[in-house]
């Protein structure tokens, strides 16, 4: 696959080693000091220039890429960048980091695909302080939904998998039975030692900690 990083930060730096890994990368950023966060040895490419040039992205070879990463300091120019990709140049898969909150909600509804590293991190932040005892695989959006990995508690070893569920914010997605995953039915009985992949939405982790007994 053929990858455009635009910006060469530390998380930029970071994603650019980690697809250089088998993928053609290239990496865009204004400053030329930049590419020394890339580890030594790194395989792809450097460009530099500002992300939104047309002929910088060009040079970058915009236009036969698979996927671009905007992961430049400005929410401004990370939209710009992300626009020109997926509107002019047609880049199948796009993505721009976006620190405000407000603005990944306003450009998720023109179709960007958004990251926000400032959203995600207060829902984790929050996760952590408030809710330590659920352990949390995966955050899906901002923190909207997450998925989880819990030990089945002894109350529920016995009972159905839909006595556990809550349409809407609680469902149990798998169950990890002597180490082998299983999809389970509505009807499904819990074991002695089983652990549940769940997948709750955000507003609804005390709801269950309450079904787990950790409150």
């Amino acid at each position: 696959m053929r990858i455009i990083i635009a910006g060469c930060g530390r998380m930029g730096a970071e994603l650019a080693v980690r697809f250089a890994e088998g993928h053609a990368v290239t990496v865009i950023d204004q400053d030329p000091r930049a590419f020394a966060r890339l580890a030594p040895g790194f395989g792809g490419r450097t460009v530099e220039g500002v992300g939104f040039d047309r002929d910088v992205l060009l040079r970058a070879g915009v236009e036969s890429c698979d996927a671009l990463a905007a992961l430049t300091s400005g929410d401004n120019a990370n939209i710009i960048i992300a626009r020109l990709a997926r509107n002019i140049f047609r880049v199948p898969a796009v993505v721009a980091r976006v620190y405000d909150p407000r603005r990944a909600k306003i450009y998720r509804r023109l179709g960007l695909q958004t990251v926000s590293t400032t959203a995600w991190g207060v829902a984790r932040m929050t996760q952590l302080l408030t809710h330590r005892e659920l352990n949390v695989i995966r955050s899906l959006g901002e923190g909207e939904v997450e998925l989880l990995e819990q030990e089945v508690p002894g109350h529920w070893v016995g009972r159905p998998v839909s006595q556990v569920s809550v349409p809407g914010e609680i469902s149990v997605t798998a169950i990890l039975r002597r180490g082998t995953p299983q999809l389970p039915a509505p009807g499904t009985l819990f074991e002695r030692d089983d652990r549940a992949v769940i997948t709750v939405v955000a507003a609804a982790r005390g709801r269950l900690e309450h079904l787990l007994g950790l409150r």
